[in-house]
């Protein structure tokens, strides 16, 4: 049995789906279970609930192999949201436990990096259990482009704090989804590490609006946004005062190079391209 936290989000939704085509056994953590399609839920055991309440946890948890933790965007402290899960799964024997976390571990950019060094320090928590444990080290995620699919099909243009000439790795939910599918399934490890998934090559902002550009058949222009703008737009969409100001932190260590810490090898090298996901997603996304 593998227990799966937050399988209706981005990189949940497709990890479900592959571990689903392996024949695995799954039970499902989920807020609301009504956002799982009905041939997933019929296919899964359903746990209704927050994987941050000890109940809830505990209960998904009991003869369990493996477990795949996702911590929530929430305001409080990833650790607090964990330590119930880590209690189930110390309790519980399980064997396995898979999390998402950011590239730059024992860094310096890492201290004062807001989201960053709270899964850095919800993964170190975690592997001080003792429980056989990898983290799947990621750099930004393709798909939070997503969030501006309304900037880039009416005003051609897309934003981010990230300085327009700094190439940095990439990485789709489905080759992050793999790569945790990959650990969850192979019952051959134990021990504590993390592995990398960095995509195939590194991209500055204006390569990314050249590739979109030629995908979308029209100019898609790159606008770095200033850490007092990006703060203000955050908080502008309801994002709390610290919340914000921790993305900005996060942005800050991204321009000083914590998404370039990782080499780059074989291993971690992703097979799916900027462009291919811009074809596959953004375009039908923009179009649509």
């Amino acid at each position: 049995m593998i227990v799966v936290t937050a399988p209706t989000s981005t990189i949940g939704r497709v990890l479900v789906d592959v571990l689903l085509e392996e024949g695995a056994e799954l039970r499902l953590v989920a807020r609301d279970p009504s956002r799982l399609a009905p041939e997933i839920r019929a296919r899964t055991e359903v746990v209704e609930g927050s994987h941050g309440d000890r109940d809830v946890i505990d209960r998904a948890c009991k003869g369990a192999e493996a477990v795949f933790w996702l911590a929530p965007d929430i305001d409080v402290p990833y650790t607090d949201f964990t330590r119930p899960g880590i209690a189930a799964f110390v309790r519980h024997g399980v064997e396995r436990v898979v999390a998402i976390t950011a590239l730059g571990k024992g860094t310096r950019f890492a201290e004062h990096a807001g989201p960053v060094t709270a899964s850095l320090a919800m993964c170190d928590l975690i592997a001080e259990s003792g429980v056989a444990f990898r983290a799947v080290a990621c750099p930004s995620f393709m798909h939070n482009l997503l969030n501006q699919v309304t900037s880039i099909r009416e005003r051609g243009e897309f934003s981010m704090m990230i300085d327009p000439d700094l190439a940095a790795p990439l990485v789709a939910a489905r080759d992050i989804a793999v790569a945790s599918a990959r650990l969850l399934l192979d019952d051959g490890w134990d021990g504590t590490g993390q592995v990398a998934v960095l995509g195939p090559e590194d991209l500055t902002p204006l390569d990314m609006a050249r590739i979109m550009s030629d995908v979308l058949g029209t100019e898609i222009a790159y606008r770095q946004s200033t850490p007092g703008a990006f703060k203000a737009s955050l908080t502008g969409f309801g994002m709390p005062d610290e919340a914000a100001q921790g993305m900005v932190d996060m942005f800050d260590a991204k321009n000083r190079g914590i998404d370039n810490a990782e080499p780059r090898t074989a291993a971690s090298t992703t097979p799916t391209t900027f462009r291919s996901w811009c074809e596959d997603v953004l375009r039908p996304a923009v179009l649509g």
